[in-house]
């Protein structure tokens, strides 16, 4: 059977490759950025023969006129390649990701499978940073974590434990590793999709609806928005969850609805998913390795490592 060896959770930032040079003075930004080298390392000792990458979409592949719960690359894989992250294909590991598909419906769940997938960087910056060779296959498992209906938290926790179940069965002697990207607490400045009210918003929701073919022509204004928007982080949120982690135990994250982590924590801190879903996966304690809020990324920035039991 293949084996979990171990998880590593990163928040991400795409200003992080744009503009370093705005954030070089802030011994948080390093802070973070030496989080990640760390993480790289724990990740490389590991020697994994594939990596499941637990990821959000920011309207670069999937986008309102389809928009699944879960989505499973399993073949072509391309990333989208905004903001300096990687571009272009990537390698996949099609027969664990065939394996992933039908056993979370074997678990009561309802995949999407691509045959052509395009990541942005909700996958893609945690690998650039991670496995900079890109030279592990990968299967990306994308979570939609921005446009409502989201699944609950607990669900996020299932699927974790469902993707743990599928690796130990399926019989090809793999070591797995298991990424989140995502999170922590933020805010951005995006608007329900069903109650856009200023200009922005209507531009940003025709953006998610009409990009399939033209997300490239949007991202300019995408970014200009992005980048006018204020901090709005909660360190303390943040602090607790990572200490969740620590504790192996995640039981009160859990308890919380949609609507209060984004009072809470704002809207990309519903990123969690995909921390929530790693840890099942791996099935241990987490160790954090780095926190910082770093207003200038307009994120609550944390990497950590989960062992296995």
């Amino acid at each position: 059977m293949s084996t979990v060896v171990g998880g590593v959770a990163a928040s991400h930032s795409t200003l992080m490759n744009t503009h370093w040079e705005e954030v070089d003075h802030l011994p948080e930004a390093h802070r973070f950025r030496d989080g990640l080298h760390a993480a790289r390392d724990f990740l490389a000792e590991r020697r994994p023969d594939t990596i499941v990458v637990i990821g959000s979409n920011h309207f670069r592949g999937l986008f309102l006129d389809l928009m699944p719960s879960i989505t499973v690359g399993v073949a072509e894989v391309n990333g989208a390649g905004e903001a300096g992250t990687p571009a272009g294909p990537l390698p996949v590991d099609t027969q664990l990701a065939k394996s992933l598909v039908d056993g979370l419906v074997d678990d009561g769940f309802d995949p999407a499978f691509s045959l052509r997938l395009t990541v942005d960087h909700g996958i893609t910056h945690s690998l650039q940073h991670l496995v900079p060779e890109l030279d592990v296959p990968i299967v990306p498992v994308v979570l939609n974590m921005f446009a409502p209906p989201l699944i609950p938290l607990p669900r996020a926790q299932a699927i974790g434990k469902s993707l743990r179940r599928v690796i130990e069965a399926d019989g090809a002697d793999k070591r797995v590793a298991v990424i989140a990207s995502g999170g922590l607490s933020h805010r951005l400045p995006w608007p329900d999709w069903a109650d856009a009210l200023s200009e922005d918003d209507q531009f940003l929701v025709e953006a998610w609806l009409n990009g399939r073919e033209q997300w490239k022509e949007f991202e300019v204004r995408r970014r200009q928005i992005i980048r006018a928007a204020k901090a709005d982080i909660n360190p303390a949120f943040d602090q607790d969850f990572l200490a969740q982690l620590e504790a192996g135990d995640l039981s009160r994250t859990l308890e919380l609805t949609n609507a209060e982590v984004e009072d809470v924590a704002g809207n990309g801190a519903q990123e969690i998913r995909s921390w929530i879903a790693m840890a099942a996966a791996v099935g241990g304690r987490g160790r954090t390795l780095a926190y910082s809020a770093v207003d200038e990324w307009l994120t609550g920035m944390g990497v950590a490592v989960v062992e296995p039991a």
